[in-house]
């Protein structure tokens, strides 16, 4: 993965898109301090599982921003941390369908055997190891509180 982004800073650099350039220098230096923190932990860098998480965090913060951007009436930043997020999110497995969401998370209440709220960490740790980086756990968070409050 580190080197996907190390390809890609060179491609950029090459064509001279100097905002996925940019946006791409933010995510390898975002990387090269969770590495500093894994150093910390113990490890001796951040796993790809990791970073998958970092880019999802850098995508959110960007979407938080175009829409308090987009309130105070900045356009000019709302293009700009959109295209950030546009790179970024390049770089993130395709996230799955409200359809196969809800498919999911049903085999996953399934295979748990969960039968009500108090078995809903279950479910949700269930769906984190088999999902991570392709479901939206903030949606599935409802969509797993609607299907065990109605089973």
């Amino acid at each position: 993965m580190r080197q996907q982004f190390n390809d890609a800073m060179k491609e950029a650099m090459k064509s001279g898109d100097k905002a996925r350039l940019s946006t791409i220098r933010l995510i390898i230096a975002a990387i090269k301090d969770r590495d500093i923190q894994a150093r910390g932990d113990g490890a001796e860098t951040a796993t790809d599982d990791q970073l998958l998480q970092l880019l999802q965090k850098m995508a959110k913060q960007r979407a938080d921003s175009i829409e308090a951007f987009t309130v105070a009436g900045r356009t000019d930043l709302v293009d700009k941390e959109a295209a950030e997020k546009a790179v970024i999110e390049s770089f993130l497995p395709q996230q799955m369908g409200a359809e196969e969401t809800r498919a999911a998370i049903a085999a996953a209440i399934a295979e748990t055997g969960a039968a009500g709220m108090k078995d809903m960490g279950k479910v949700m740790g269930a769906l984190k190891a088999k999902y991570a980086g392709t479901m939206d756990f903030s949606k599935a968070n409802g969509v797993v509180k609607e299907l065990l409050t109605a089973g």
